[in-house]
């Protein structure tokens, strides 16, 4: 194994388990993760400068991950396989979250005929784990896995509803908010009353913070105990569905699906 960088060698000593932590199979999923929608193929070097790590080091990540199917090699660049679809589906079909409201996605779709979505929180994204849309219109959006900011969209604002004060107040000590579209709200205390808002309302609702073109309902999903889980939504095209309607119409709806999952989440 290669050295560590006196920075790297820092960061271990300060995890909680350091002594086991394995620094050569972070590395590999560092390269793994470094793929996504705007860097779909890369050189050795254009990895390295993502991940910050010496290109010798990378150069054995990028040949191991090759060697067991993860990555193909087409001259100087490197690309996914779907052989990563592996990692994800294992998350699928063994987290009951996403087998229990897949099919609620799927039936919501169609009642409403909008896009309906569940995510969990990951870090400070919100992951969409199970995704249904309408064929007509075209769907909105990317599908399962894709993540969005938790401080300005609906699914994001509802997870975050469900975290402890000193939770909530860490995030937001460490949020650098970025403007996505001229309606998105990057003051920190705004953002913050509008996720304490949701624990009194019961809902989040966002329009075209996120992205321009998509108005969103989101209530937080919570289990048997109480502890939210995860985040249910309904998405439309602002001139769908006025947001009054959504507020009158769509909310009362989550909240009862929301109500009836309860005893399904564990």
């Amino acid at each position: 194994m290669s050295r560590l960088r006196p920075a790297d060698a820092e960061r271990r000593a300060q995890r909680p388990d350091s002594a086991n932590f394995s620094e050569a199979l972070a590395r590999g999923l560092g390269v793994l993760v470094a793929f996504d929608d705007e860097r779909r193929r890369m050189t050795l070097s254009d990895v390295a400068r993502a991940v910050d790590l010496p290109r010798a080091t990378v150069r054995r990540a990028l040949a191991t991950l090759v060697e067991l199917g993860y990555l193909e090699a087409e001259g100087r660049l490197f690309r996914l396989t779907p052989r990563v679809l592996k990692l994800a589906g294992a998350y699928l079909t063994s987290n009951p979250v996403s087998s229990i409201l897949q099919p609620v996605c799927e039936r919501l779709c169609q009642q409403v005929g909008a896009s309906c979505s569940v995510a969990v929180l990951d870090g400070d994204e919100a992951v969409m784990i199970a995704r249904a849309v309408p064929s007509r219109p075209p769907a909105m959006g990317l599908g399962v896995g894709y993540r969005l900011p938790v401080f300005c969209s609906a699914l994001g604002r509802a997870l975050a509803s469900g975290l402890p004060d000193t939770e909530l107040d860490a995030y937001l000590a460490r949020l650098r908010p970025e403007r996505f579209t001229r309606q998105t709200v990057i003051a920190k205390p705004e953002i913050r009353k509008a996720i304490i808002e949701v624990r009194r309302k019961g809902y989040a609702l966002v329009d075209q913070e996120a992205e321009v073109g998509i108005r969103s309902i989101a209530v937080p999903l919570c289990r048997f105990d109480g502890k939210p889980v995860a985040a249910l939504n309904i998405g439309v095209q602002p001139e769908q569905v006025p947001a009054k309607t959504m507020i009158a119409d769509y909310a009362p709806l989550l909240l009862q699906e929301a109500a009836a999952l309860k005893a399904q989440l564990v």
